[in-house]
């Protein structure tokens, strides 16, 4: 098996059709299928090209052998938006078909994901209620949109992600996460969760211990240090690290959303396409899993 964009493209194609297979059941079967809209969106975002119609437009001039129909950019967005629940459950597909599924160390942080850059956009968005005003402490700047939240295994490995307005506590998103996935948590024994010192709250660390959830993170000013933060500093790179594998290489702040249906699913494009390129290397055996550099051009 070779590492290769034609190859990951054809083992995701199989993975859907296996695991997820169509859902239409009635009416006259789309051009395009479920599982060639999927991947076409992943080829989208690993190649880099964040307008629809370039896309297509290349896809038209180099892709025709894969994907014998495509559509026009307005059915294309269309369609996409649509398979927002379809995207999602094969995130968690590909977790689940990997060796890191069974990691019961779990890392988390949040990262901004802009949405507007002027007072004009944020007074005419459609993300307005969602999106809101925000600041990232890690480049001292202020933004408006939202906050990905991410819980993955240290190897970028998405387990559990989604987006929030940027005034809600991290605190208590990540524990709507842990309520949603209850079921995730209830099933494994010694989950350890790495986090930064936002996330410090005795209350919170406690109902984090009930769950069976053991919670590292840095001590803050005037703290006593705390069980195993010597060895906190290199693991709490490895979140920044595929951060920034979602910003620098899948170009997450440049996703273009500019509703909630769209912004939604171009987040998760590219958390899928990372999620993809994860599972394909571990199946491949490649030294670095999180490597993209065999699918980007």
């Amino acid at each position: 098996m070779t590492t290769d964009l034609d190859t990951l493209l054809t083992r995701l194609y199989v993975k859907i059709d296996d695991e997820i297979g169509e859902a239409r059941c009635l009416g006259r079967p789309p051009l395009l299928s479920d599982s060639e809209l999927v991947c076409l969106a992943v080829a989208q975002d690993l190649l880099g090209y964040h307008s629809e119609s370039r896309w297509l437009r290349y896809a038209n001039k180099h892709l025709s052998g894969m994907f014998p129909y495509l559509p026009q950019r307005a059915g294309y967005n269309k369609r996409l938006r649509s398979a927002l629940g379809l995207v999602k459950r094969l995130i968690r597909e590909l977790v689940m078909d990997s060796d890191f599924w069974f990691d019961n160390h779990w890392i988390t942080d949040s990262t901004p994901v802009p949405c507007g850059m002027s007072r004009p956009t944020v007074q005419r968005s459609n993300l307005a209620g969602w999106a809101g005003y925000g600041y990232c402490a890690s480049h001292s700047r202020f933004f408006w949109g939202l906050r990905l939240y991410l819980v993955c295994t240290p190897t970028g490995m998405p387990i559990m992600w989604p987006l929030a307005n940027p005034k809600i506590g991290e605190r208590e998103v990540l524990a709507a996460m842990l309520e949603v996935d209850a079921d995730l948590v209830a099933v494994r024994e010694g989950i350890v969760l790495i986090s930064d010192k936002g996330f410090a709250s005795k209350p919170f660390e406690k109902a984090l211990a009930e769950q069976g959830i053991e919670l590292l993170r840095p001590s803050r000013k005037r703290e006593k240090q705390r069980y195993g933060e010597p060895m906190l500093k290199k693991v709490r790179q490895l979140i920044e690290s595929v951060n920034d594998t979602l910003k620098g290489q899948l170009d997450l702040e440049q996703h273009g959303g500019r509703s909630f249906d769209g912004g939604a699913i171009r987040v998760a494009q590219r958390i899928l396409a990372m999620a993809a390129a994860i599972w394909h290397n571990n199946s491949t055996g490649a030294p670095i899993t999180r490597s993209l550099t065999a699918y980007d051009h």
